[in-house]
């Protein structure tokens, strides 16, 4: 029997989500891809919501978490900064680290499924 996962939620105050699985999602799939609409695409987000959501973390962090590339012939792009690394492996790290806290209450909810 697997315990459910987690999916965390970084949170200043009731509603306003600093980080979560979407914003990782995205910037691994910038990693990944190396361009902001690509990435969008490969997982099936909008690209204005990818745009928002880049915007929400610049907003927030001290560091800008993208330097983008504007076309030429070798065409644009966009790559991530050593802050979103940084954000990618800390939340990376809590997850684990709240997967590893949370087992044995995890199992015993599994308990309980169908």
């Amino acid at each position: 029997m697997h315990a459910p996962g987690l999916k965390l939620k970084l949170a200043l105050g009731d509603n306003d989500t600093l980080l979560g699985p979407g914003k990782i999602a995205l910037l691994k799939a910038i990693q990944r891809e190396h361009s902001l609409s690509q990435a969008a695409k490969s997982i099936n987000m909008s690209y204005r919501r990818a745009w928002l959501l880049i915007q929400e973390l610049n907003d927030s962090l001290k560091e800008p978490v993208l330097i983008t590339h504007t076309g030429g012939q070798s065409g644009g792009g966009s790559e991530l900064t050593d802050m979103a690394n940084q954000i990618i492996n800390i939340y990376e790290r809590l997850t684990l680290e709240a997967e590893d806290a949370t087992e044995a209450t995890r199992k015993s909810f599994a308990s309980l499924l169908r």
